[in-house]
């Protein structure tokens, strides 16, 4: 015979599913509540006390384990550069001469090498120090470095 605690445990495991397929953890707030009034149901806690509990345990649940976890998962960038943006400002070698009449021009950066083009249309020579500038799709703005 199913027991009030088993439909609490069905309910908290049906509020997970969901926010699985949710974000921002809110649902799962209310799972917490349907488990704490589980408990109260397994403990004989009469029905009106269960649905008190659920609310309460769903409440505390949004109001204090809910921040905690968006701020684990949800972390804010902060301006922090990634990927290709992250190689504006960084600094590299010529790899092979920038021509501006040609289009070649090659930097290595971190180990990297990348298609560049000059900040000013000029020439460069391979073995030049250089800043990245600026970075359009795959082909990176460099300025030479005065040494």
């Amino acid at each position: 015979m199913i027991q009030p605690w088993h439909i609490w445990i069905i309910v908290a495991l049906v509020f997970f599913i969901i926010e699985i397929f949710t974000s921002g953890f809110a649902v799962a707030c209310f799972s917490v509540g349907a488990l704490a009034a589980a408990v109260a149901s397994a403990l004989s806690a009469s029905l009106l006390w269960q649905v008190v509990i659920f609310a309460l345990f769903s409440f505390f649940a949004f109001v204090f384990i809910r921040p905690l976890i968006l701020k684990v998962f949800f972390k804010k960038n902060d301006g922090e550069r990634t990927n290709a943006d992250a190689l504006v400002g960084k600094r590299g070698i010529v790899s092979a001469d920038i021509d501006p009449r040609t289009g070649a021009g090659r930097v290595a950066i971190d180990g990297d090498d990348w298609k560049a083009v000059s900040l000013n249309g000029e020439f460069i020579s391979q073995g030049t120090p250089v800043e990245v500038v600026r970075i359009e799709s795959i082909i990176l703005t460099v300025k030479p470095l005065s040494l």
